[in-house]
């Protein structure tokens, strides 16, 4: 089930919309609620200032002073304060904005008498004057602060209360309109605002999913120097560490997986060994045991079946060492313990070398060999690895030669390389037997092959040398008879290339 996911840019944008309309709201709220409250408690400190500006004029008799009236008119202008100021005594007006006995003086009087004293509600008072909110017939209510003054003039002072209330209900008007305003512009900028937050972080996000899936190619491009930059350049040392890590594990894997195989290789092969040595050994170890016996009690004691019994034992001893030494050859090539000695040498001086030391067994085997070559032929490669090749070869067709007892050797010249046959009459070899002739121990001919002391290690031998020339061999079936090959790299180039290509 796929959890739901919610927006950080959503959620940025409902917190800071839902802020400014909080505090549009908070303000709509106050501004409804005590602006007049305000207002009252501000007015009511201008018109105490006003009665005390006008009580220190009059005591200074400096009331009727042109730069004292106008002091006092553009203050009360600046207020909204209606003035009236009466000299009881005189019964005369010292100071009025409106006509000289009209409707504030009219207020003033219902003050003598006491009459606006019952109407209004006071709001704040001192031993010389009052403050009241009154409301009139016409249904406005005003502030009217009536008083004497220190020389026992009468006064009032008029502040409207409507003007407030007007101002307070075109304040939320203008607040409605600009809160709507500051919603789409907030909006805009969150949105907007959001989006160099969340984006990135998007990215980061698509970044740890190609990271999941070993994509190590993804790298956070948008920088910057802020927290989200940093994760993002923490992200990529991270890939480009992980990357180096698995690298190293996939390598440490590949090479855990060879060591695993050569073990299993190993083992395999110590097993197949001792299996074939055990049954190779088995044979003339039980031969040298029944002569050696046979010689212990003397079972003939004529002088030629004791010399008889001794060459049996002495050419199964010999056998039996000159597989051992096969065996240690074949390990070390096999195992790569033993380092080619790469030279450019002469392969038919190499080839008559060994003819001329295998002509006993030649004239033995009754055999005639035809040997085809240019005078000189030279080639890149392990000089005394190669003989091996070539003897068991020539030895192969030696025992194998058959009726028409003949051997052909070719050295023939091919692109880069040369190719050396040595073809033998006799028998093809079957051809369920072709492929398994290079494995250890194989035997085409058991019996024919335990006649001339053969233990089937020579062609695994051939096998092991020429992979690790990296050159081609093989064997080819006719009807008259066999021709085993390989081949030589003939090409001329520095000896080092050899390492090269190794």
């Amino acid at each position: 089930m796929r959890r739901s996911i919610r927006s950080i840019k959503r959620q940025m944008l409902a917190l800071f919309l839902g802020l400014i309309i909080l505090i549009m709201g908070l303000i709509f709220a106050l501004n409804s609620g005590f602006l007049e409250q305000y207002y009252v408690s501000n007015k009511l400190t201008e018109m105490t200032d006003m009665y005390q500006l006008i009580d220190d004029l009059l005591e200074s008799d400096k009331l009727d002073n042109e730069a004292a009236l106008n002091s006092i008119w553009r203050k009360a202008g600046r207020n909204n304060l209606s003035i009236n100021v009466v000299d009881r005594v005189a019964n005369s007006v010292l100071y009025t904005e409106q006509e000289e006995k009209g409707p504030l003086f009219t207020r003033l009087f219902g003050y003598i008498i006491g009459e606006n004293q019952k109407q209004g509600s006071m709001l704040e008072s001192s031993d010389m004057y009052a403050v009241y909110k009154q409301k009139l017939d016409s249904g406005s209510e005003y502030l009217e602060l009536f008083g004497v003054t220190t020389n026992g003039c009468l006064l009032i002072i008029q502040s409207p209360l409507e003007s407030i209330r007007d101002s307070a209900a075109i304040a939320n008007r203008f607040l409605l309109y600009v809160g709507g305003v500051t919603l789409i512009l907030g909006a805009v900028f969150v949105w907007f605002f959001s989006r160099k937050i969340t984006d990135p972080i998007l990215e980061l996000a698509q970044l740890s999913r190609r990271m999941a899936n070993l994509d190590f190619d993804a790298k956070y491009t948008r920088g910057g120097d802020n927290e989200i930059g940093v994760l993002g350049e923490s992200f990529n040392t991270m890939s480009r560490k992980l990357e180096e890590t698995i690298s190293e594990l996939k390598r440490a894997n590949n090479q855990l997986q060879k060591d695993i195989e050569q073990k299993e290789k190993i083992e395999n092969m110590r097993s197949e060994f001792l299996g074939n040595v055990s049954h190779e050994l088995k044979t003339p170890i039980a031969l040298i045991q029944g002569y050696a016996e046979g010689l212990k009690e003397g079972v003939n004691e004529d002088p030629e079946s004791r010399e008889f019994y001794c060459d049996v034992i002495m050419d199964e001893a010999d056998k039996m060492n000159q597989m051992v030494k096969n065996l240690l050859v074949l390990n070390q090539l096999e195992f790569g313990s033993e380092e080619l000695e790469v030279t450019r040498f002469d392969v038919v001086k190499l080839i008559q070398g060994v003819l001329a030391s295998c002509e006993i067994l030649i004239q033995q085997a009754e055999a005639s060999v035809d040997f085809v070559a240019d005078d000189t032929v030279y080639v890149w490669a392990d000089e005394f690895k190669t003989e091996q090749v070539f003897r068991n070869y020539l030895t192969n067709a030696i025992h194998h030669v058959g009726k028409e007892r003949r051997i052909e050797i070719r050295v023939m010249h091919k692109e880069d390389n040369v190719r050396v046959s040595v073809f033998n009459s006799g028998n093809p070899i079957p051809e369920e037997d072709l492929g398994k002739l290079w494995d250890k121990f194989y035997k085409v001919d058991k019996a024919h092959t335990r006649e001339y002391g053969g233990n089937g290690i020579g062609l695994s031998i051939v096998k092991a040398i020429m992979e690790s020339f990296h050159q081609d061999y093989g064997v080819n079936n006719f009807d008259n008879g066999v021709e085993f090959w390989f081949e030589l790299d003939a090409k001329e180039w520095e000896a080092n290339d050899w390492e090269s290509k190794e």
